[in-house]
């Protein structure tokens, strides 16, 4: 069963995406929830920490919504695809919407931005957990700085969500250049072995 402060989480994303975050009062909250105002309070102590917490709740929903996808993820190019597919779901379900939503509220909103960024991190964690699996069979194994990269992808895409909303096309000519760039990886990653010690070498001078 649902319980209340489960009702309320969900009920702060469904208000934030449908009516802004402008409108995510105590009594809108509730009143999407089905429950009495005062539970708002009893429960987070203010709208302000229910949406910091309805953030990290989202984020773990969508995450758990594609843990299995990116177990399954084989190669950079196959994770490059599932960004897309990810990117056409979420943006499908109003999750854009919603990111855009917390991210301009964290101004007037002080614990939205920690929540915000936690959400992200949620989101950096899982890429980063794939890259390793990917990268640590490939030449460029422990060449790369796996948690860096997680996070620039993690942003990149963030910002592609975004950009979307102005200019699909721009959005579209990102995922595609993304998609070059797994390609080449791929061609990395069919080197016979002088081919990558020679790579590495020189991945190695250039970083030194």
């Amino acid at each position: 069963m649902t319980t209340t402060r489960e009702k309320l989480l969900d009920a702060t994303l469904r208000v934030v995406v449908g009516q802004g975050i402008a409108k995510a009062s105590a009594r809108t909250i509730a009143t999407e929830a089905g429950v009495n105002q005062a539970l708002v309070f009893y429960h987070f102590g203010s709208v302000d920490e229910l949406l910091a917490a309805a953030c990290e709740h989202g984020a773990r929903q969508r995450i758990e919504a594609h843990r299995a996808a990116l177990a399954a993820v084989t190669d950079v190019a196959g994770l490059v695809a599932l960004a897309r597919t990810v990117h056409a779901q979420e943006q499908a379900a109003g999750n854009v919407t919603l990111l855009g939503q917390l991210l301009a509220g964290s101004p007037s909103h002080p614990a939205l931005g920690p929540a915000t960024a936690a959400g992200l991190r949620l989101w950096a964690s899982e890429v980063e957990q794939v890259l390793s699996r990917l990268l640590d069979a490939g030449p460029l194994a422990g060449l790369v700085d796996v948690p860096g990269l997680a996070r620039a992808i993690s942003a990149s895409f963030v910002g592609i969500e975004l950009y979307d909303a102005v200019d699909p096309a721009g959005a579209s000519d990102a995922f595609a250049a993304l998609e070059q760039l797994a390609g080449l990886v791929g061609v990395l990653d069919r080197l016979g072995p002088v081919e990558r010690a020679a790579l590495r070498r020189r991945v190695r001078r250039a970083t030194a």
